[in-house]
């Protein structure tokens, strides 16, 4: 399993949804799968790894437990190699709009139209609805050379690449890609930047083209992109050869249809009990989007939030099933 959206049809029935393919997420489809569930994974992004794969996949992450260091997208494909030995069904660029309490579960409704009916849900949705801000033009491009994640670099390798935008992702995604590809050019709207003082220093030492104040005017080519024009303020236009547009202008976050489920919040995220429980019964939530007395935002404790959570399901949903799971080791 490769993180990947699986074909499915219009409907579904799990035991287990889980909204939100972020670490804590993937980690608590594993462990659902390790207590004897069917699992379906919801996510209105295209790939897994939610804030770790869309912002920072080649960062290194200190506070994960049994790592001294690894890099954000390496984290992100062990957990769904852990998770995939479970064979989750994947619903990536779905987002979840409506959820209905019915007799015995909860009917998931997603933007697309997939109806997937759980016994129970559990929500690992970060920071909330999570989706790139779009390059105003060349859309029509969007996996045909226009791109919003650098997952694996090694794709683009022999490319001419666009890099769009002035943060962290941008710069981090041009020197990531430096090395790989023909020749990177760091296309930025204004003449600062807001990444890290380092990684400017580093790009601007390196080879990557730096064109500021520049603005991306018109995408080209016939099936696929095959060159992109930039234009300043004073009307200076330069046409680039790309066969590959990576779009790094930020993400908009906001708690998006989970306003409207019912949840009783805090602080904008999901009050939840002990158990991780909602105030809706089959709904739990856990992670950076769930809230309660004592709460810390670390990956590592919304894995054990994750699996805290599937115990608790495990039990509703199977009342003969021991809260207690037994060592994984006797497995």
């Amino acid at each position: 399993m490769t993180g990947s959206a699986t074909p499915v049809g219009p409907e579904l029935t799990v035991d287990l949804l889980v909204i939100g393919a972020g670490p804590t997420g993937l980690y608590g489809a594993y462990y659902a799968g390790f207590r004897g569930m069917s699992v379906a994974i919801a996510d209105a992004l295209p790939e897994a790894g939610g804030q770790i794969a869309a912002l920072y996949p080649e960062k290194l992450i200190y506070d994960v437990a049994g790592f001294p260091a690894v890099r954000g997208q390496d984290l992100v494909d062990r957990l769904i190699e852990q998770a995939g030995r479970w064979d989750p069904v994947y619903l990536l660029g779905h987002g979840v709009t409506d959820l209905e309490d019915i007799d015995g579960g909860v009917l998931a409704t997603t933007d697309r139209g997939a109806r997937i009916t759980a016994g129970a849900v559990l929500v690992c949705g970060g920071i909330g609805n999570f989706v790139p801000r779009e390059l105003p033009v060349g859309s029509e491009y969007l996996d045909r050379g226009l791109r919003y994640f650098v997952p694996r670099p090694a794709e683009l390798a022999g490319q001419d690449v666009v890099v769009v935008g002035g943060g962290d992702s941008a710069l981090d995604w041009a020197l990531t890609l430096e090395p790989l590809a023909a020749s990177v050019t760091l296309v930025h709207r204004r003449t600062r930047f807001r990444a890290h003082e380092r990684s400017v220093e580093q790009v601007q030492s390196c080879s990557v083209r730096v064109l500021t104040p520049y603005e991306v005017e018109k995408v080209h080519g016939d099936t696929a992109v095959s060159e992109v024009v930039v234009a300043s303020a004073d009307g200076d236009r330069i046409t680039l050869p790309a066969q590959c547009v990576v779009a790094a202008l930020g993400f908009i976050a906001d708690l998006g249809p989970i306003e409207r489920w019912g949840l009783e919040l805090r602080r904008r995220r999901i009050l939840v009990d002990r158990t991780l429980r909602s105030s809706r019964g089959r709904v739990y939530a856990a992670g950076d989007i769930a809230d309660h007395d004592g709460k810390v935002s670390l990956i590592s404790i919304g894995f054990g939030e994750a699996a805290l959570a599937v115990n608790h399901i495990a039990a509703l949903l199977d009342p003969a099933r021991s809260l207690t799971p037994g060592h994984s080791s006797d497995a």
